[in-house]
């Protein structure tokens, strides 16, 4: 990755002619190219890079003449605190929502329902976003159109969801965030359901006069969770990573908009610290979501006693 980020800058254009006044002198210039190191030839400014990131350092941004990690972890809680939010929302609405449609394929609740999620596959999250904000917080004046609201220390980190002013600048960017997942975990649960209802054993289990409750939740729902963990993984990392057309739009803190800033001026230091640890937080979601299938399928279980 770091080295695509490289050899994609490099082809854009160079730094120092974004960067650096068109008012500067020559000599100011190129003092400027050396402090960042954009005189030498692409491979000893690569070969620097792995060097420094082995012991822990991504290098400094062109801009802000501040370490890019430091850059990028002080945004950090903004972006999670927004896509938890989002994650949220699509599990505690989504799969409700997909299990009652499901059931009910033909009532008109939940053609409403597969209407809606039509709706978020196919609307823009940019155009929804904008609507949002005319609506919501321009015509009806309900909620705040940008920024994080109020934020208190938790356990050391700045977070909004403690206050209520926080919260209202929450809602619009995570449903925002959250609408195409919504419509995704809608379907496919509601797709998973009507597949695991006429299997045998959720046949035995009511043949054997167990409570609806317990067939829903134990039968059914246990069993629609795998595919669902699956993309609900992917997909919270893609929140991560994708984040940046909510952001900017929302004026949100966090690390898409300043992703996009850097990507502006071809702050490279900052674009490439950005990326790898999004990597990493990629490995990460998928790790956790291969311990999550060995807690929902006792197959996988058996499998690695075997």
């Amino acid at each position: 990755m770091s080295l695509l980020v490289f050899l994609g800058v490099y082809a854009i254009g160079n730094p120092a002619d974004v960067l650096i006044s068109p008012e500067a002198t020559e000599a100011e210039r190129i003092e400027v190219i050396q402090s960042f190191g954009l005189d030498k030839p692409l491979y000893v400014q690569y070969g620097k890079f792995l060097v420094n990131a082995l012991h822990g350092d991504l290098g400094r941004s062109f801009k802000f003449s501040e370490p890019a990690l430091k850059l990028i972890s002080e945004r950090v809680p903004a972006t999670l605190e927004l896509a938890f939010a989002a994650l949220l929302l699509t599990i505690f609405v989504g799969v409700p929502l997909g299990l009652y449609s499901g059931f009910k394929p033909n009532a008109l609740s939940s053609k409403l329902i597969m209407g809606f999620s039509a709706f978020g596959f196919s609307v823009p999250a940019f155009w929804l976003g904008l609507m949002m904000v005319l609506v919501f917080a321009v015509f009806l004046g309900w909620l705040p159109a940008s920024g994080r609201g109020e934020t208190v220390n938790f356990l050391g980190i700045q977070v909004s969801f403690l206050t209520w002013d926080g919260i209202k600048h929450m809602i619009l960017p995570a449903f925002n965030l959250a609408c195409f997942k919504l419509s995704l975990i809608i379907r496919l649960t509601r797709a998973g359901t009507q597949e695991v209802i006429r299997s045998d054993y959720v046949k035995y289990a009511k043949a054997k006069g167990l409570k609806p409750a317990r067939i829903i939740f134990v039968h059914v729902l246990k069993n629609t969770l795998i595919p669902i963990t699956t993309v609900l993984g992917l997909e919270f990392g893609r929140t991560i990573a994708f984040a940046t057309v909510t952001e900017t739009i929302f004026a949100w803190p966090g690390m898409g908009k300043l992703i996009i800033d850097s990507i502006s001026v071809l702050d490279r230091p900052v674009i490439v610290a950005y990326l790898m640890m999004i990597v990493v937080m990629f490995i990460i979601i998928n790790l956790i979501v291969d311990i999550i299938y060995s807690a929902l399928d006792p197959r996988v279980r058996l499998e690695e006693r075997r």
